[in-house]
C-alpha cells in the first residue's frame, strides 16, 4: 500500500495553483518543513523530503494532476496548472475545509490513491466529502 504524505502533496497543488513562476518542488518541501517546525511539529529528515517533493512533482504529473502551463498562458517548461483531477484532488485534501481528515482517511485505505482509476473511482463518491463512505 502507498502511503502519501497529504500535506506535502497539499502545498505542492497550492503552488501550482497559486503560480505563474518556475515550480521548486525542493523549496517548497523547505517551507513545508519550516511551517512544522513552527508549529511544535516533527519535521523527520528534510533531504528525504525534498527528495519526496520532487518524486510528486513527477508523479502529479505523470498521472494527469498538473500539466505544463500553455506558452499563451504564461508557460516556460518549468511552470504548471491543475488539471481538472488536480483540482479534485485538491479540494479532497485542502485542510482549509473542515473534514479533510475523512477523506486523506478514504485516500490511505486504497492500494494506491494516485493511480488514475483508483482516484477517479474514490473521487467522484459524493460522500467522500460529506465523511460517510
Amino acid at each position: 500500500m502507498t502511503t502519501y504524505n497529504w500535506d506535502l502533496i497539499e502545498r505542492l497543488l497550492h503552488e501550482v495553483q497559486n503560480g505563474e513562476g518556475s515550480f521548486a518542488p525542493r523549496k517548497y518541501a523547505e517551507q513545508e518543513a519550516a511551517d512544522k517546525a513552527t508549529a511544535g511539529e516533527d519535521t523527520g529528515n528534510l533531504d528525504a523530503l525534498k527528495k519526496t517533493a520532487a518524486d510528486y512533482e513527477a508523479l502529479l504529473f505523470k498521472r494527469g494532476f498538473i500539466e505544463s502551463r500553455p506558452e499563451e498562458e504564461g508557460g516556460n517548461g518549468e511552470n504548471f496548472i491543475l488539471t481538472a483531477r488536480g483540482a479534485s484532488l485538491l479540494a479532497l485534501i485542502d485542510s482549509s475545509i473542515p473534514g479533510h481528515e475523512h477523506p486523506r482517511q478514504v485516500m490511505n485505505e486504497q492500494e494506491d490513491a494516485l493511480e488514475e482509476a483508483t482516484f477517479d473511482q474514490v473521487s467522484s463518491k459524493a460522500a467522500i466529502a460529506g465523511g460517510s463512505i
